[in-house]
């Protein structure tokens, strides 16, 4: 109790929990649909392709997490067009956006002033450096992300299960597929200052797979994940502040200790049943 006293009595890590809990939420909440679509690390392209747009908003010297939201919707929303076309080059396509939208970044990031060329923040997470306008665009974000994919929710499974079949049942497939990319994007953007660029897929599908070894109803673990998500966050960002250690990455870890702690819990099970 004494320590969750100290830790609420600093700004920084009110706002960083409260950062936490929104992604915590919103992550799991679109990661089970790119799951279902075997999509599972499309995040990390969409964050490669984030980063030109950071780095551009370092370079003219403003706002760069809102013009990596716009750089990020339009990468995902280019990244859905080349694959729904299915093109031999597609692939090819897409590991050049990717690619090339974290070289672009670096390249931008050398033309910033001085004493803003630092890209860490973004790449590995610093959740403690959040600011209240970061805050308050993290959590409009996070509401659009919940709001749609429960409003959106059955067709969206109806198109990451079978886009064919949904496609004859009258759903409009590729719309449908462009804000699932959209919404991607926006859980990016969110969490590139909560656990980074590199790690922010880990978000996505960790607990998503957690959830999915307990249930096999869809909705079902769509909560589930999505609570997992939360705990994790919250608990990770708490324990790096007592244990002095990056948030982003406390915060993965728990996730895949809880995943592994499941499958063994799960294994010993039936090996009693038996």
């Amino acid at each position: 109790m004494i320590g969750a006293i100290e830790v609420l009595q600093y700004d920084f890590m009110r706002r960083a929990l409260l950062a936490a809990v929104l992604i915590g939420l919103s992550a799991p909440a679109v990661g089970i649909f790119l799951v279902q679509r075997r999509l599972a690390l499309i995040g990390d392209g969409i964050g490669h392709i984030a980063v030109s747009g950071v780095a551009l908003g370092l370079v003219v010297g403003h706002a760069p997490i809102l013009i990596a939201l716009v750089t990020a919707i339009a990468g995902a929303v280019t990244i859905e067009v080349i694959r729904a076309r299915g093109e031999a080059f597609g692939e090819i396509a897409l590991a050049i956006l990717f690619y090339g939208g974290i070289a672009g970044g670096v390249v931008l990031v050398s033309r910033a002033p001085s004493g803003t060329r630092n890209l860490n923040q973004y790449l590995f997470g610093s959740i403690t450096t959040t600011s209240a306008s970061d805050l308050i665009t993290f959590s409009i974000l996070a509401a659009v992300i919940l709001a749609l994919t429960t409003w959106l929710g059955p067709a969206l499974f109806a198109v990451s299960n079978d886009d064919e079949f949904a496609r004859a049942s009258g759903l409009p497939v590729m719309p449908l597929n462009i804000v699932l990319a959209v919404l991607t994007a926006c859980t990016v953007v969110i969490a590139m200052r909560v656990v980074g660029v590199l790690l922010v897929s880990a978000l996505m599908v960790v607990p998503v797979a957690t959830a999915q070894l307990w249930t096999s109803s869809f909705r079902t673990a769509r909560w589930l994940a999505m609570a997992v998500g939360f705990a994790v966050s919250l608990v990770g960002v708490a324990l790096s502040y007592y244990v002095d250690t990056p948030s982003g990455g406390t915060i993965v870890l728990l996730a895949i200790a809880v995943f592994g702690v499941t499958v063994i819990a799960q294994s010993a099970s039936r090996l009693t049943r038996r």
